[in-house]
């Protein structure tokens, strides 16, 4: 090890590795966390400490260790939020690696060591090592990927779709990433979201990387100490507009990575995103409202019934999940995509009443999304006296309607979760999503295959 150690990048006398720390009122820890960095038994390193408008002593500390290690760089801007801190460290580094540390954690001094030696070694685009879980006193162990020698971007892919919602996977700090390739691709942290959005860095790295290597030791201490997004005062809407982007941001890395047959078999299995990622103040449908104890109660009778008013509240809620994304996206309830859906299957003239009774709207209802719909330009509606129809039964509300170019891309992917509800409800399932199926909605192979009979 102690070759690649003391190996230095000749490229323009640059460091090997460029440690990036973003700074905010972290006197209490900063020292601990730069006394690990400085004291890595790999030496070509330079660490860049972001302070990003501390107000208490951090920006004292950061100058001193400046002073002192000619490997040290303090840089002060006014405060803009931790992904515009890594941002400016990610512009001012000049390793051939990137390490990201928080400055409440630490590393073990062989950290860097074992990450670049695999790297080097192996000539790979991420190194991804295990970590030690600190909570108060107690230190636990956290891992996932058990593969051994370099493995590829789909082998990855896979393991990730286990756990996604795992730290192991959506954090920067247990990983070593290749500068040239987050240059070339313009790879930035997104400053506009502050939940998960080291994963999504993470996840728009991962479409550019090819090979990879699992270190199975853990060299990072990670210090459980933020709350929920909901704790920190973020309201309920920021944070469902969020882990949808988020959630796109990893269904689109998906999409990518594999074959559009292989995406349709895993698909469910991405979903599960969703459910993972529940938690943390996360209400799945924008715009909902905690429920009483009584609606609870009243919902899980519904979920896990027999009847077949239980298994139609079961599918309704499936494909409830199946568009929730979609509907948080392109801005539509399910009022409107059940009128949506409708008009998708129609090819004539129909009544504002005939349209109610379809979809279940009600007048109001079918009023109201027709209004909303026309003024996020999907859908233009006019009255009309059909020819070929008794007026008498329509009256003076026959209405035509013409598709407008902005609904397009919604009833696309529309068409494509049919498809998939459909495929669900055949009992098209694996075992593995089958039991994924049952978390989502109660409903079973054996129940989906029951319903289509009745």
């Amino acid at each position: 090890m102690k070759d690649i150690i003391n190996e230095k990048d000749m490229t323009k006398n640059a460091p090997a590795v460029s440690f990036i720390v973003p700074v905010y009122n972290a006197e209490q820890t900063l020292r601990r966390c730069v006394d690990s960095i400085l004291g890595q038994d790999f030496k070509d390193i330079e660490l860049l400490l972001i302070d990003d408008g501390s107000t208490d002593g951090s920006p004292a500390i950061c100058d001193g260790y400046a002073e002192k290690d000619p490997r040290v760089r303090a840089i002060h801007k006014e405060n803009g939020g931790v992904s515009r801190a890594r941002n400016l460290g990610i512009s001012s580094a000049e390793g051939r690696y990137i390490q990201f540390v928080d400055s409440d954690d630490w590393i073990s001094h062989d950290a860097t060591a074992e990450l670049y030696e695999a790297a080097a070694a192996n000539d790979c685009d991420m190194v991804i090592c295990d970590f030690y879980r600190v909570v108060g006193k107690r230190v636990q162990q956290k891992g996932n990927i058990d593969e051994t020698g370099v493995f590829s971007r789909e082998i990855y892919a896979e393991y990730m779709m286990e756990n996604p919602a795992d730290f192991y996977y959506g954090v920067l700090w247990n990983k070593l990433f290749r500068r040239d390739i987050i240059e070339q691709y313009g790879l930035r942290m997104n400053e506009e979201v502050s939940w998960c959005e080291d994963f999504m860095f993470v996840l728009e790295y991962l479409v550019h990387a090819k090979t990879f290597f699992a270190v199975q030791k853990p060299l990072y201490y990670y210090v459980k100490t933020k709350g929920s997004l909901v704790s920190q005062g973020m309201s309920l809407a920021r944070v469902v507009r969020m882990k949808a982007e988020v959630f796109e941001c990893y269904n689109s890395f998906y999409k990518n990575v594999f074959s559009e047959e292989e995406y349709q078999k895993a698909r469910l299995r991405v979903y599960s995103f969703l459910i993972d990622s529940a938690g943390d103040g996360f209400s799945p449908v924008a715009g909902s409202k905690k429920l009483s104890d009584g609606k609870e109660k009243l919902c899980s009778e519904l979920l896990h019934g027999n009847s077949l008013f239980a298994d139609a509240y079961r599918y309704g809620k499936l494909f409830e999940k199946l568009t929730e994304t979609l509907r948080i996206r392109y801005d539509v309830d399910m009022d409107e995509i059940r009128l949506l859906l409708c008009l998708d299957s129609l090819h004539d003239t129909y009544t504002r009443m005939e349209l109610a009774d379809m979809t279940g709207l009600g007048i109001t209802g079918i009023a109201r999304c027709l209004t909303t719909l026309a003024v996020k330009k999907m859908l233009r509606s006019k009255d009309v006296i059909p020819s070929d129809r008794d007026y008498s039964l329509f009256g003076p509300k026959a209405q035509s309607f013409e598709w407008l170019p902005a609904s397009e891309p919604l009833m696309e992917e529309l068409r494509e979760a049919e498809i998939k509800f459909r495929e669900i409800c055949r009992g098209e399932l694996d075992e593995k999503d089958a039991e994924l199926l049952g978390r989502l909605t109660g409903i079973t192979k054996e129940s989906a295959a029951s319903w289509l009979e009745n």
